[in-house]
């Protein structure tokens, strides 16, 4: 099967002020308000948005270390995974109480990538920092402790459920590898791994931007993602300006073009859940694709005709 074409929808944008590095989108349905973080700029963000615009300021949270993930608590308050663990907040801005110590060393490592899983267990993996080793690990936290569930990737990425549950995805971003596993809900155990999407390695030479027309073409790797309520997984291809919608086999079915070339992390939400989120990144990118992009680190918005899940809660 020849890939699908590349699909060129109405972004809007939801934020002016860039971030460095956003990640971490998430939709929250009380609310009616979008979050995120700023990785590089170690805050978290939110926005009241209404359709495809934001619905006044954008509120920051600054904090004194990066946040690698969040995820909304079931009663109000938000759990962070930050550089040395895992905290909860019971309000907006209010105190941290540690959860979990981070089991590395935060010299060279930090949690990136994660989210709840459907039994209310908060999942973050870790990153690498000198990215020349596979020492990223997978954690889950539940009401015994933390967890190492899974290692063996330099950068954690992509996570995310079918909706039956039964299957995880989790991505290595610079293995440039997606990969499933079954999971079984009771013990949030791990097992039959396999690749579900490969994707091509950066060819030799590329540079990302215009100023370069004459490099190899290059799809991007994958970074964070979404499942939509038919099971396809919404994966963001970093430095390839596209999301890329696979289906439960991990087929490509459509190629979406993003008004960045590094989009970090797609989710779904407003009240039906077909609003299109993605976060994206501008850190570390040069001038003229900055020149070429310059909505880069903004978050944007776009339609999309199936719906998404619903984002799942922290149970303490």
């Amino acid at each position: 099967m020849h890939a699908p074409a590349l699909s060129s929808p109405t972004w809007a944008a939801i934020t002016t002020e860039p971030d460095g590095l956003g990640e971490s989108p998430f939709w929250h349905p009380q609310e009616q308000r979008l979050y995120w973080v700023d990785i590089p700029g170690r805050r978290i963000a939110r926005v009241a948005v209404q359709g495809l615009q934001a619905q006044g300021p954008v509120e920051y949270w600054p904090l004194t270390q990066e946040p690698g993930c969040i995820a909304p608590v079931q009663g109000g308050g938000l759990v962070m995974a930050l550089r040395d663990g895992i905290y909860w907040a019971r309000e907006w801005g209010g105190p941290l109480q540690l959860l979990a110590a981070a089991p590395y060393d935060t010299a060279q490592l930090r949690f990136n990538d994660g989210k709840c899983d459907a039994q209310g267990r908060f999942w973050a993996g870790s990153l690498y920092e000198p990215k020349d080793q596979a020492l990223g690990a997978l954690y889950m936290l539940d009401g015994q402790g933390l967890h190492a569930m899974m290692g063996g990737v330099v950068t954690a990425n992509g996570l995310a459920w079918s909706p039956d549950g039964g299957t995880a995805y989790w991505a290595d971003t610079a293995a440039h590898q997606v990969r499933a596993f079954d999971f079984d809900a009771p013990s949030g155990q791990l097992s039959n791994a396999r690749v579900f999407y490969p994707a091509a390695a950066k060819p030799a030479g590329w540079v990302g931007g215009s100023e370069a027309p004459q490099t190899p073409p290059y799809g991007g790797r994958p970074d964070g993602a979404a499942v939509d309520s038919e099971g396809c997984y919404w994966s963001a291809q970093y430095e390839g300006g596209r999301l890329l919608r696979l289906s439960p086999t991990g087929e490509v079915l459509a190629a979406v073009a993003t008004p960045a070339l590094c989009p970090t992390m797609p989710c779904f939400g407003g009240p039906d859940l077909k609003t299109l989120f993605i976060t994206t990144s501008r850190q570390g990118r040069s001038a003229q694709e900055l020149a070429q992009y310059p909505g880069a680190g903004c978050v944007f918005a776009t339609r999309v005709e199936v719906a998404g899940l619903p984002v799942n809660v922290y149970r303490t």
